[in-house]
């Protein structure tokens, strides 16, 4: 069956809007628990489909009660929790449309996304969030209400969590057909989302998604068969963030239930107290997790040379397993011993459940997908963006591909364009960008083609692999292009010192790269050797901190080739952070404001190659 034959099928079979898969979800499985949560004491409870929907009809009424409209937009600044769930849900089954903010988003880009969306009213997690939408005066005519998760009631503008929902829930008594009649009128091409784009240059864009492009996307998953009501998810992702955000759409179709604690401090020890069977990430995760077990405590000593003689083991049986081979006896054996004494203990403490993880929002390094392989966890990745709901292609654990993104997802066109860039077509492309046709003409052409400006190539499976970003790539002058990404995963991969990385050279005879170190780990090597009272500055600057880093900088060369290869490198005495405007909210680095910030430093790195 050819790519547009599935598409118009499955476009048949796709719910009207996210208010009819909720409704259905409840149908067909009232009493399972669709979410645990904590509470201020770390104690966990859960909610059945009944009891969600419960709250999400009386939020709902709620906002119907104050007059909003079809598609009127309601905004949430709030960390990944539940409350964030249900407002979600009620937003759409209210018949409006949600606009996501991160809750750190600066107070003038908070601005900029209120004011453009044209918010009617605000979710706002708590006083830090009420108080970025008070301090503009230009806005009191447009948002009338600000509803606080945590805290009070002030008598005017903002209004508690809980006295909001008990207004629905009266609103609700006398008109206890309002919700329904609301989700009656959401259809496929109404308005659901508008999600800003992070802005890694620019202000943000709103990016205009339907109900048809989070039903469509759930129903083409769904044939994929990757989870099912049985799965436990572990929710920690930015709601803020399109990744985050359509795990709830497929949640409402596959029924699993979802773990939800948005507070990044709390993933290591939430992991064994949820024990999910699958979870998501970003690449950073997962090298953090990498990183910290090859500079721990356990990195030296007898039980240093146990876990590399270990994964040693473990990667030799990679290739096998990945083709479904049965294991020679003796490697078989080896194995067994590897995976008692090292591997099972880091399994874990990732949750003795654990099936898989999904890897996305930007490449994982292959490198440390074969590492986690090696140690019996599969990390699948999956490849997307806010203009396409997420997920566009993704690979599967049951057959993995490592170092791929999967196929593409059922229905979803995909075409590599002259250049090598990615063009995607289908239900789940945006329609546009809010207010921005001149931005949205540069990325959506007359034939519905989406440019997603990544470069990359497709395996005879179908199996996407990705370059970099069109606009990042590096020219150097002997004429070689160079995949900033591939040189930065590298350095990721085999530096475990390093937690971020940006790899500069346009123009120049060779590249090198400006480092970031992990705060964690350097301070531990500060405690371990003596200096236990120095600040990260001091110890990013040490000697004895740069020749360790230029023996694994030397393993991070050999993974490139020659004209990728870092001849330069500087190690900076801080961290790029989003207040100070180096990453985005959602974590990732701003590449030209780095470069542009430290414009002296990146020159020097230059100053002998002529």
């Amino acid at each position: 069956m050819d790519v547009a034959t599935v598409q118009r099928r499955l476009w048949e079979q796709a719910p009207e809007s996210v208010g009819a898969m909720l409704t259905a979800r409840i149908a067909q499985t009232p009493d399972l628990i669709a979410f645990s949560h904590p509470d201020r004491d770390e104690n966990w409870h859960d909610l059945t489909w009944t009891q969600t929907g419960e709250l999400v009809f009386a939020l709902a009424a709620a906002l119907l009660s104050v007059g909003l409209e079809d598609e009127d937009r309601v905004a949430i600044a709030s960390i990944t929790r539940l409350e964030w769930i249900i407002a979600d849900y009620a937003i759409a089954c209210a018949a409006c449309a949600s606009t996501t903010v991160y809750p750190n988003t600066a107070a003038d880009d908070v601005h900029w996304i209120l004011s453009d969306s044209g918010a009617k009213l605000v979710f706002a997690e708590n006083a830090a969030q009420v108080a970025k939408v008070v301090a503009q005066p230009d806005l009191e005519d447009t948002i009338k209400t600000i509803v606080v998760f945590d805290g009070p009631s002030d008598g005017g503008r903002v209004i508690a969590w809980e006295d909001f929902l008990e207004r629905g829930r009266a609103y609700l008594k006398d008109h206890p057909d309002c919700v329904n009649q609301a989700i009656s009128r959401t259809h496929k091409d109404t308005l659901s989302s508008l999600i800003y784009t992070s802005g890694t240059t620019g202000r943000p864009k709103g990016v205009r998604l339907n109900h048809g492009a989070w039903a469509y996307l759930a129903v083409s998953v769904e044939l994929i068969q990757l989870v099912g009501e049985a799965d436990t998810a572990f929710l920690w992702l930015p709601l803020s963030h399109v990744f985050g955000k359509s795990m709830l759409a497929f949640q409402l179709r596959l029924g699993f239930r979802s773990a939800v604690d948005g507070r990044i401090d709390r993933i290591v020890d939430n992991l064994s107290i949820i024990n999910p069977t699958f979870m998501c990430g970003a690449p950073r995760i997962f090298e953090k997790v990498r990183a910290a077990a090859l500079t721990g405590d356990t990195s030296r000593g007898l039980k240093g040379q146990l876990a590399r003689w270990a994964f040693a083991t473990g990667y030799k049986t990679v290739d096998r397993r990945l083709a479904g081979e049965k294991l020679p006896p003796g490697l078989a054996a080896q194995y067994a011993v590897a995976d008692k004494l090292v591997f099972s203990r880091l399994r874990a403490k990732m949750g003795s459940h654990l099936r898989f993880m999904i890897s996305g929002s930007a490449k994982l390094s292959p490198q440390v997908q074969r590492w986690f392989y090696a140690a019996g966890i599969t990390i699948i990745e999956g490849y997307g963006c806010t203009e396409t709901s997420a997920v566009s292609f993704v690979d599967h654990h049951r057959h993995p591909t490592l170092g791929s993104l999967g196929p593409a997802i059922p229905g979803l066109e995909a075409e590599i364009a002259a250049d090598g860039e990615i063009w995607l077509r289908g239900p789940t492309v945006m329609t546009g960008y809010h207010n921005a046709p001149e931005a949205t003409a540069e990325v959506l052409d007359a034939d519905g083609w989406f440019h997603t400006g990544d470069i990359g190539h497709l395996d005879p499976d179908g199996n996407l692999f990705i370059t970099d970003r069109k606009k990042d790539l590096l020219k150097t002058s002997g004429g070689k292009y160079v995949a900033p990404a591939k040189v930065e995963g590298a350095i990721m991969a085999n530096v475990p010192y390093v937690s971020q990385a940006v790899a500069v050279g346009d123009g120049h005879k060779y590249v090198a790269a400006l480092l970031v170190l992990d705060r964690e780990a350097l301070m531990r090597w500060g405690r371990n050797h003596g200096q236990p009272d120095a600040s990260y500055a001091e110890l990013s600057q040490l000697p004895a901190i740069r020749r360790s880093i230029d023996r694994f900088m030397a393993r991070a060369n050999r993974r490139l080739d020659h004209w990728e290869t870092v001849k330069q490198y500087a190690i900076l005495d801080h961290e790029l952070t989003v207040d100070a405007g180096g990453v985005t909210a959602n974590l990732k680095i701003r590449r030209d404001f780095v470069i542009a910030a430290h414009r002296e430093l990146v020159e020097s790195l230059f100053e002998g190659e002529a």
